[in-house]
């Protein structure tokens, strides 16, 4: 029987994943997914070659609920972010900076590394994490033609092309702001 390391079962079960979460992403940083095994998953959180199967199936079970959560603490984030805000623009700009800024707090650079290596189904699940953040900018893209504030023509082109624009991390934050501001039209 494991042994609960905390004052309840699910507080218990929490602490345990989250170690394995960062055991993951740490052993990302170095090795190729195929070259992660449960077993280096287990040693690395701390916990038991066995006892690893009481929270996760496999990898592939471990990626999805990594996904799952840190998407969770993103859009947590972008959300409250977003809170007080009410202009289109502003809340594009908001989205932007977020979006730049998550590079630096979450693991979620992973994709590359995981395409091919991961079955259909895990990877439907994470694309599903992803929608939920293109969610948050199809409604900010949205409310901005709405109020005529931004002109989209292609709404899935703009969401892609926004996307692709904030993948260079090396770009000054300003910058790229403003160049996804004026893409959209918006008085920059």
């Amino acid at each position: 029987m494991p042994r609960i390391t905390a004052a309840s079962v699910e507080e218990h079960r929490e602490l345990v994943q989250q170690r394995v979460f960062e055991a993951f992403a740490t052993l990302m940083a170095d090795h190729s997914f195929d070259a992660i095994t449960m077993a280096k998953l287990a040693a690395a959180a701390g916990i038991g070659r066995t006892a690893i199967y009481h929270h996760f199936a496999d990898k592939e079970a471990v990626v999805v609920a990594f996904a799952s959560h840190e998407t969770n603490r993103y859009l947590d984030g972008l959300h409250a972010a977003l809170a007080d805000v009410d202009d289109p623009a502003d809340r594009l700009a908001v989205f932007i900076r977020h979006q730049l800024d998550a590079g630096q707090q979450f693991h979620m650079g992973f994709g590359p590394q995981l395409y091919g290596a991961l079955s259909a189904d895990t990877m439907l699940a994470i694309r599903d994490h992803v929608v939920a953040v293109e969610d948050v900018l199809r409604g900010i893209l949205a409310d901005g033609v709405a109020a005529g504030r931004f002109a989209v023509d292609d709404e899935s082109a703009t969401i892609s092309l926004i996307h692709a624009c904030l993948a260079p991390r090396h770009l000054p934050t300003d910058a790229i702001e403003r160049f996804i501001l004026r893409a959209v039209g918006a008085p920059t």
